[in-house]
């Protein structure tokens, strides 16, 4: 547990990519197995163990420690494993002289427990580890590590590891199982390639690249195909050998929470495309809004109600392999038009194709990307005619050409403090717009960022808040907001959907603060009314 323990430590205080690459690395090469397959799981979100809830937690520390003193280090320190694991009393000499378990020890041991086993398990495991320990073990069975590192980092850290391609990692990784012996094993040359458990495996997606100034300078626009880029999610439907697979652009697997689209495959092979919410263009009914996808997504099993209101289809952009044919090395209009045909055989209820969108010039196409045919759609894709399908971002074959965000002036509300590095700060921000009559409204919540600002704005927003509360609800301030007295940021925004958790009924996406707008007073921000007129 010790080694992973540090692990964590470090990665949480190693801003650069780079370095947290080498020191998973390092870690993978030198820590035995089953330990580093447990600790990969960990970092890639596979392990299933017992779910260790926050309150039960409190309820622990609270055996042991005042709760006013507890309520006033979890409001200093902001994050529950960190203040647990400082604050978490036990007899020194008795903890001296029992062991440290092992990663896969303690792995192991809530695996098997059963529901009435947990609380004691947990409190044992606290008494046995030391404060690095604790806040591992705690971040471990609560499932919110927040430490910077993705699943593809993890698996390209393996990839440098071993001298591998990661795209060959990222086949395999859905036909193996924690803790991945038999992939460390390939990865050390011990072993041959393990053999998967199911023929319908996903294939690392190809990722286009923002246009920037100047990307389309110099290229001729006949070169390049542009289709409409969608507002739902990129997913990747698999078929083979009988198994049916949908996975999301990640590689997680959806499947539970889609069977209509499982049930729907009749082809066999791989195919790209958005999943969205409505009625395709051959059924003649509405794409509905990313707001609408969201009561099916996260959903190991979903009901007949909901299946019923909430109709999903494929909306597909290329494929990958017809039957056991590999196409991602033809061009990409001889893989579309092999496309087409297939779509053309699939139920048109669960099954498009991606228009293509006519266009001469460059200046054309952003007209297009400005005022698009449907509410749904964010932006253009634009892609070479004679690209191949090749893992990643490369440069130069696809881009992706957004609508420009929105911008609101807002008004900051409540505020959290963060994680990790940015624990000690006030980096979590509740944002408002006004409602009601001018000089008598109110303010209402519209969305929640915790990015956009550089780290000299970050102490400026901090120490705002720390010198403006007005009131604490567990971790989070409010934050003094009056007419004349607040603070004020512009906000940018992609999109709105309808939101009954909000007072003010709309809620953002993507918001990110764009500007400290400190030359302004709160009653010159925006109102509600703006937004909803976004929505007409």
């Amino acid at each position: 547990m010790r080694a992973f323990s540090t692990l964590l430590d470090r990665l949480v205080l190693t801003p650069s990519r780079n370095g947290k690459l080498k020191l998973l690395s390092d870690y993978f090469a030198t820590t035995p197995d089953p330990d580093r397959g447990y600790a990969l799981a960990v970092l890639a979100g596979t392990l299933d163990l017992k779910s260790v809830k926050p309150a039960m937690l409190k309820e622990l520390v609270l055996e042991r420690m005042d709760p006013v003193l507890f309520g006033y280090s979890y409001d200093y320190v902001g994050d529950l494993a960190e203040t647990i694991s400082l604050v978490w009393d036990q007899d020194r000499g008795e903890a001296a002289e029992r062991a440290e378990p092992r990663l896969s020890a303690v792995v192991e041991r809530m695996q098997s427990l059963s529901r009435l086993q947990v609380r004691a398990a947990v409190r044992d495991l606290l008494d046995q580890l030391d404060v690095s320990g604790r806040f591992a073990f705690l971040k471990l069975v609560t499932g919110g590590l927040r430490i910077g590192v993705s699943a593809r980092l993890a698996k390209q850290a393996l990839a440098e590891m071993a001298g591998k391609d990661v795209t060959e990692i990222e086949t395999l990784w859905h036909g193996l199982e924690p803790p991945y012996e038999s992939l460390f094993a390939w990865l050390e040359d011990r072993a041959d390639k393990p053999l998967l458990a199911t023929p319908a495996i996903f294939h690392s997606v190809m990722l286009s690249n923002p246009v920037t100034e100047g990307d389309l300078d110099g290229l001729d626009p006949g070169d390049y195909a542009a289709e409409w880029k969608w507002d739902g999610i990129r997913v990747q439907l698999s078929h083979h050998g009988g198994t049916r697979r949908l996975y999301s652009r990640s590689g997680d697997d959806i499947s539970g929470a889609f069977p209509d689209i499982i049930d729907a495959v009749a082809f066999e092979g791989v195919i790209d495309g958005e999943l969205l919410v409505g009625g395709t263009s051959r059924s003649n009914q509405p794409t509905r809004t990313f707001s609408d996808l969201q009561q099916r997504l996260n959903r190991k099993t979903v009901t007949a109600k909901m299946l019923s209101d909430y109709p999903v289809f494929i909306r597909a952009y290329d494929l990958l392999f017809d039957g056991v044919t590999d196409l991602r090395g033809e061009a990409f209009l001889d893989r579309r038009a092999r496309l087409a045909t297939i779509i053309e055989s699939e139920r048109p209820e669960r099954f498009d194709l991606s228009p293509l969108i006519a266009f001469e010039s460059w200046d054309e196409l952003d007209r297009l990307r400005h005022n698009p045919p449907d509410p749904v759609i964010e932006g253009v894709m634009i892609k070479r005619k004679d690209s191949i399908y090749q893992a990643g971002r490369a440069k130069g074959p696809w881009y992706k050409w957004k609508k420009q965000p929105l911008n609101v002036d807002a008004v900051l509300l409540y505020a959290q403090r963060g994680h990790g590095k940015r624990s000690s700060y006030y980096s979590d921000f509740t944002f408002a717009v006004w409602k009601g009559e001018p000089g008598e409204g109110e303010l209402v919540p519209v969305g929640k960022a915790y990015f956009g600002f550089t780290d000299q704005e970050l102490e400026i927003l901090d120490r705002y808040v720390r010198n403006n509360t007005v009131d604490r609800f567990g971790p989070v301030r409010a934050i003094r907001a009056e007419p004349d007295h607040g603070f004020v940021v512009e906000v940018a925004f992609e999109g709105l959907n309808r939101s009954t958790r909000h007072k003010s009924g709309v809620a953002m996406r993507f918001p990110r603060i764009a500007r400290l707008r400190q030359d302004k007073l709160p009653r010159d921000a925006d109102r509600l009314e703006t937004l909803l007129k976004l929505f007409d």
